[in-house]
């Protein structure tokens, strides 16, 4: 799954042809991949003709097979449309665009984002059991690359921050140096110079002794080289 991941340009790409392969593994006419982000649901890959509609359907109404799987992290399984029941006027709409049966698995929530998985098929009692053994493995699938991306992406922030970070300690390291050497004094005592010009001025401290070193040396202060993985 990593190896596939990684081939893809993108965590979009990879889901797409997750999906691809799972319809056709089941005999599906349809599938959406919903995942939640903030108390939103989007459907983020599709493939068949109804997916889109029939997710946005559940989205509208804040019920339906799909929203229920992934709430309850249960296995939501419809065998036939036309005898149910739950979900006010879902099952009539799903009908009316040719779907009796339909498959929701939860996505395994190991990360910030919850999902489920849902199959669309237009024979009623398309889904077996066996089904439902083998397209769980396709959502915990979904599941890995999506923790995996969202650890990748968290690396990335933590590593922008903590450029930030070292390229302000850089610039306040610089402008205690200027200061130390026009004023006399001690490295605490330039600090507590800049930090009191900063709280005078209501101004960043970081920004202070930019504007400082730049004053000082006729150009901006010199940036630290970017994070590199080590070898």
């Amino acid at each position: 799954m990593v190896d596939r991941l990684l081939e893809m340009a993108s965590l979009q790409e990879f889901l797409q042809h997750l999906i691809d392969d799972a319809v056709s593994a089941a005999g599906a006419d349809g599938c959406g991949l919903t995942l939640q982000r903030r108390h939103r649901h989007l459907t983020v890959v599709s493939t068949g003709g109804v997916a889109d509609k029939l997710d946005e359907k559940q989205y509208g109404q804040d019920a339906g097979p799909c929203l229920q799987a992934l709430r309850t992290g249960q296995v939501v399984l419809v065998p036939d449309m036309l005898e149910e029941t739950r979900w006010g006027p879902f099952p009539a709409y799903a009908t009316s665009l040719g779907i009796r049966a339909t498959l929701s698995l939860p996505i395994p929530a190991r990360t910030h984002t919850v999902g489920a998985l849902t199959f669309y098929a237009a024979a009623p009692g398309t889904f077996t059991d066996h089904d439902q053994r083998e397209l769980g493995q396709f959502a915990a699938q979904a599941g890995g690359g999506i923790a995996l991306a969202q650890r990748l992406a968290d690396a990335e922030e933590f590593t922008r921050d903590l450029q930030t970070a070292m390229q302000s300690r850089s610039v306040i390291d610089q402008a205690i140096g200027a200061v130390m050497r026009q004023q006399h004094c001690s490295a605490d005592q330039a600090f507590d110079l800049l930090r009191e010009l900063s709280q005078q001025t209501n101004t960043r401290l970081r920004d202070v002794c930019t504007h400082l070193i730049t004053d000082i040396g006729g150009q901006p202060p010199k940036a630290q080289p970017p994070l590199r993985p080590r070898p």
